[in-house]
């Protein structure tokens, strides 16, 4: 069985004061609460759900694949497959909104276009892609690096797949990481990639490396909704911008700059509501059709909400400067608070009722009541 290293996270846990006692736990610390282990997709794939330690930084993943694709070091029933990058299936690498909900999730699991799901977890407190706040990602360049290396080097430890396909997706903070740090530092090590950018984008932080073999080649699709959030109505266009230039910089005509990078904001929904409705479902919404956005699809998005037609094939020359609506909600607290915490919602619930638990003697029978997660 793979060796992981996730005692430190497990520390954390035990450390922290309980409600009532101190201190609220963290978001990583409840992370930490939420079991791993092996479980199945939705399609019927096998889901890995571990934590490894890259560059000093506790990086927790989920795989979803056939079981066959896993290597015997996984420990998953019915792994067959050799170690290495060695395999046929592509990789859709997704890294969540600040706070996690995205991981939890998990709504690339199910494959699609041949390509396997993997998530990954923010490597700090407050589950923030590049941590920091808001766009000051003051760790983006650390966090970037261990993203690659998770992929060049863990990977083909547990699963085989084509490491010339591998591709990226982010939501909200997750794309401030790839877009500004991320796709000028790493992605000269993923040939021939595409990034989906969900409800965040900003330009370059770092210097790029290889831009014009990069850009002549990258594909980027940016997503996002009407009534975006203030911060990132200016940010994300400057992203659009940004990337443009890159790409014509390294020579490419207007034509080839469309044909890779696209643009839409038409669903009138609020920040990653792409379905009109809420967070969740509208990542869900994005994630399920990325196959017709990214990888050679007609561009058309199932359930994208009013007014947009769902096609989200429109280039970017011309469109960098997307028009939103008026009163986008502010976030005092920065890109924090873009995130549904459902998970963690539902984690405080079943901590609560834990709690509440009491060994019930009656009539010399003692009675132990628990919950769905600590009974099943």
């Amino acid at each position: 069985m793979y060796k992981f290293a996730f005692a430190s996270l497990v520390a954390l846990v035990a450390c922290a004061p309980q409600r009532g006692g101190g201190r609220k736990a963290t978001a990583q610390q409840q992370a930490a609460q939420v079991p791993q282990g092996i479980s199945q997709a939705t399609d019927g794939s096998m889901i890995l759900d571990a934590t490894v330690n890259i560059n000093q930084l506790p990086i927790r993943f989920k795989i979803a694949a056939p079981a066959d694709q896993f290597t015997a070091a996984s420990g998953v029933p019915g792994a067959a497959a050799a170690s290495g990058a060695n395999g046929t299936m592509g990789v859709n690498v997704l890294l969540h909104g600040d706070g996690g909900q995205s991981f939890f999730d998990f709504p690339n699991q199910n494959l699609q276009a041949n390509t396997m799901g993997v998530a990954l977890l923010a490597p700090n407190a407050n589950l923030f892609w590049g941590g920091g706040s808001g766009l000051d990602r003051t760790d983006g360049a650390a966090h970037a690096q261990a993203v690659a290396d998770f992929v060049t080097t863990t990977m083909p430890q547990l699963v085989a797949f084509d490491a010339a396909n591998v591709k990226f997706t982010g939501v909200s903070g997750g794309s401030l990481l790839m877009s500004g740090f991320f796709i000028p530092a790493q992605m000269q090590n993923f040939a021939n990639s595409a990034v989906e950018l969900n409800c965040g984008a900003m330009p370059p932080q770092v210097p790029f490396a290889d831009a014009n073999t990069v850009m002549s080649s990258l594909r980027i699709h940016y997503q996002s909704t009407q009534s975006e959030l203030t911060l990132l109505q200016d940010a994300i266009p400057q992203a659009v911008a940004a990337y443009e230039q890159l790409a014509a910089d390294a020579g490419l005509g207007a034509d080839q700059i469309n044909a890779l990078q696209t643009v839409d904001n038409t669903p009138a929904g609020g920040h990653c509501e792409f379905d009109g409705n809420d967070f969740v479902t509208g990542v869900q919404t994005m994630l399920t059709s990325y196959s017709n956005v990214v990888q050679g699809g007609d561009g058309v998005v199932a359930g994208l909400g009013a007014p947009s037609t769902g096609n989200v094939l429109t280039g970017v020359v011309g469109n960098e400067n997307l028009k939103f609506a008026a009163g986008g909600r502010k976030r005092d607290a920065g890109v924090e608070s873009m995130v549904v915490r459902r998970w963690a919602e539902g984690l405080e619930g079943r901590q609560r009722r834990r709690r509440q638990d009491v060994v019930v003697e009656e009539a010399g029978v003692a009675m132990l009541a628990c919950d769905r997660m600590t009974c099943n």
